[in-house]
């Protein structure tokens, strides 16, 4: 969504009151510097009467708050539903909005639109784009990088396994909400890329995602990425930005002969810099998401 806004367009967030039972469902403008003047904030009783054009959801919740908002509006003006996740369960692929013909279902990655089972959906693929953080590396600490939010709960979807056993090689800095148990920092956005940035390689564990966006953001930052070869990551990086491989020895070795080397960290990790800057840099991802806008405006 910090994408999402930078585009030319204004964006309109419900804001609940402060003291609402469940101020989850309008939290309004997000708390970064990072989010324009174009993104405003409005009371949900007055959304119905709004110039709106398209309207955007991301949780199934969104689904039922846009009807009540936006009352008779709701059938009449077009929709796009942005699913970020992969199927919780490939027993049952079936997404809750398929067979749906109000609506566009907007995949974040050609491998999330592949295990869901969308029936009839329209479903279109935008893949990530992030803001740049700038070429920010400097590897003055010989370690790797590794952000996983909740790691002791998502322990093996998030490979959180797999960074114990990099720790028993090479020296892994863990970030990430819920992380402080592991040793582990929680940081806001501006203080993880510094932290990033003083790492010589960035290790991607995770077994069952969506392409994570802090993987993105190291490649942007120039660190080289160590990537374990699952869900949509084995297809989108190159060799020629570090390494992708489902073997743990190789990964760990990999990270060893980054943290080693800190020449070789920042020449390969400007070659991931320059490839993230075009694939997902923001001049691709609002190119797109216009085209899309449009058209369903159409």
């Amino acid at each position: 969504m910090t994408a999402f806004v930078q585009g030319r367009h204004t964006y309109f967030t419900p804001k609940v009151d402060d003291d609402c039972a469940d101020s989850r469902d309008g939290l309004g403008r997000a708390q970064t510097w990072i989010w324009p003047g174009s993104v405003v904030n409005v009371a949900p009783e007055v959304i119905r009467d709004l110039d709106i054009d398209v309207v955007v959801l991301q949780r199934p919740r969104d689904v039922e708050l846009a009807q009540t908002w936006l009352g008779d509006r709701y059938s009449e003006l077009p929709k796009i539903y942005v699913e970020h996740d992969t199927p919780l369960d490939l027993r049952d692929p079936r997404h809750h909005l398929a067979d749906r013909d109000d609506l566009t279902l907007a995949q974040v990655t050609h491998f999330n639109r592949l295990m869901w089972d969308a029936g009839t959906t329209r479903t279109v693929v935008i893949e990530h784009g992030v803001v740049d953080p700038g070429h920010l590396f400097h590897g003055s600490h010989a370690s790797v990088a590794a952000v996983i939010n909740e790691p002791v709960r998502r322990r093996w979807i998030a490979g959180t396994d797999l960074v114990e056993a990099m720790r028993q090689t090479v020296d892994v800095e863990l970030f990430g909400m819920g992380s402080e148990s592991l040793s582990g920092r929680d940081l806001n956005q501006r203080e993880l890329h510094d932290a990033m940035a003083e790492c010589r390689a960035y290790f991607h564990p995770f077994r069952w995602t969506s392409l994570g966006l802090s993987l993105i953001e190291a490649m942007h930052i120039g660190l080289p990425v160590v990537v374990l070869a699952a869900t949509e990551a084995a297809q989108v990086i190159p060799s020629n930005v570090g390494i992708v491989s489902n073997r743990i020895d190789e990964l760990v070795s990999a990270a060893a002969t980054f943290t080693a080397d800190r020449e070789l960290a920042a020449d390969v990790g400007l070659q991931g810099r320059k490839y993230a800057l075009e694939r997902f840099g923001l001049g691709r991802f609002l190119y797109d998401w216009d085209k899309l806008l449009e058209d369903v405006a159409r």
